[in-house]
């Protein structure tokens, strides 16, 4: 005769029978504080990302009037600084363009954000703006379009494109001479920021 099988189940019934009596006399709310402080927890680190998120977004504004981006690449203008600016500034690219009309690619890593850069007669046409890979969501990948319309109001254009087989959808906001244009995968996924003149 097996004595053990009989035995785990008493053990577990009068565990089971001790939860359920504590419960009854309120134990159960020791377990709810957790639960709440779990999501107050993400709900901060959602806050925390979309506040980050805005603050990227918004450091794109003043300085697109002067035909630039913010950060590593600020003082790189569209239509004046040349493929050596560029050069002298960030470096060679690590993915060239292969003709006159392609992009010379810096890729993201090690918390840098990704750029893309194209020239016209050896001055950059137009600049491209990735974002960073590492804490994603506290860079443009916080940036939805309804936040950008909340904070930036309506665009000056809405375009809807097929890249391969992905819908695009850009908006297009005009600053003095020269345009930035938010390129989302979906309403809550910016894939990259374009920087070029009207």
């Amino acid at each position: 005769m097996n004595l053990k099988q009989p035995a785990k189940k008493a053990i577990v019934t009068l565990t089971m029978a001790g939860v359920v009596g504590l419960s009854a006399f309120g134990a159960n709310h020791a377990v709810l504080p957790l639960q709440q402080a779990e999501a107050a927890t993400a709900a901060s680190a959602e806050d925390y990302a979309a506040e980050h998120a805005l603050k990227t977004l918004n450091s794109f504004y003043k300085p697109a009037l002067k035909g630039q981006f913010p950060g590593a690449v600020s003082g790189l203008t569209i239509g004046k600084s040349t493929k050596q600016d560029v050069y002298k500034a960030i470096g060679e690219p690590p993915v060239p363009g292969k003709d006159a009309d392609a992009f010379d690619v810096y890729g993201a890593n090690m918390g840098n954000p990704g750029y893309a850069f194209s020239y016209k007669l050896n001055k950059i046409r137009e600049m491209r703006y990735f974002g960073t890979n590492v804490e994603r969501q506290t860079n443009i990948g916080g940036i939805t379009m309804k936040m950008l319309k909340k904070n930036w109001f309506a665009p000056d254009a809405t375009t809807t494109f097929k890249n391969g087989k992905t819908k695009q959808t850009k908006l297009t906001y005009h600053r003095g001479e020269y345009k930035l244009e938010f390129i989302f995968n979906s309403s809550k996924e910016l894939d990259h920021i374009n920087l070029l003149k009207k």
